[in-house]
């Protein structure tokens, strides 16, 4: 893949959106009740990651206006048909972008992760802390340091439905940095396959010290294991907080 081409195009993001949905289910109960004193005073959620708007319909269902965001096109594709109601979907590649001022910022599946560099997350922390309005939620989730070790990479998953397959490689070539090398196949209409391969680079951080990064720009935060009662794979963290006054 292309340096500057973004993850997840049509293929992958249309397995992603039939096959993986278990990650929002999961999380949605614990966010829908960190957000629901956002909820109550009419508030704007901005959705980091989107995705194909798997979370997003579960905000917009439960009455929250929001603005959901992603990097990819095609994930931006399915999330505009499948997450009806939301303000507005929209793409947003972080570190550059500018974050929309909102009541709360709420993120799954460890999209900053997916940043070039830990600067490059840094700066996305740091902006999501200063978009944040006076009273904001903060509630992401990030790969920590451990989530190599914890999941047991390097190793190969495969998944097959009727006109879909996804075969994954993992690897970690560094302390710092986890790889997924995917291949997809796709049923065309004429019963033919189709392939695709995606390179997929996450950078592993540290969570333990955002909380620290998060104050020095007004947010105070803690890192957990959930956001409510679901239980995330290991090594995946939650970071939530809220702004001050």
């Amino acid at each position: 893949m292309a340096q500057n081409e973004p993850y997840y195009r049509a293929d992958l993001a249309r397995i992603h959106h039939l096959g993986f949905g278990f990650h929002a289910d999961a999380c949605a109960p614990g966010i829908l009740a960190l957000l629901e004193p956002v909820r109550a005073r009419g508030g704007l959620v901005v959705e980091l990651g989107c995705g194909s708007g798997l979370l997003t319909r579960y905000l917009v269902e439960e009455g929250h206006r929001v603005i959901a965001t992603d990097a990819s096109p095609a994930m931006l594709d399915v999330a505009r048909d499948y997450a009806h109601g939301a303000v507005e979907v929209r793409q947003l590649v972080l570190p550059h972008d500018p974050i929309p001022e909102a009541d709360a910022i709420v993120s799954i599946g460890h999209a900053l992760n997916y940043l070039a560099s830990a600067d490059a997350i840094d700066r996305a922390l740091k902006a999501s802390a200063n978009a944040l309005r006076s009273e904001g939620l903060f509630a992401i989730d990030l790969c920590d340091l451990t989530y190599v070790e914890a999941q047991h990479v390097p190793d190969v998953k495969a998944w097959v439905e009727d006109d879909w397959a996804l075969i994954t490689q993992r690897s970690a070539p560094t302390p710092h940095r986890f790889i997924r090398q995917m291949a997809t196949f796709t049923r065309n209409q004429d019963g033919s396959w189709r392939r695709d391969d995606e390179r997929h680079d996450n950078i592993l951080i540290d969570t333990g010290t955002v909380p620290a990064l998060l104050a020095e720009h007004g947010v105070e935060a803690r890192v957990g294991t959930a956001f409510g009662a679901e239980e995330l794979p290991a090594g995946l963290h939650t970071v939530i907080g809220t702004r001050a006054e």
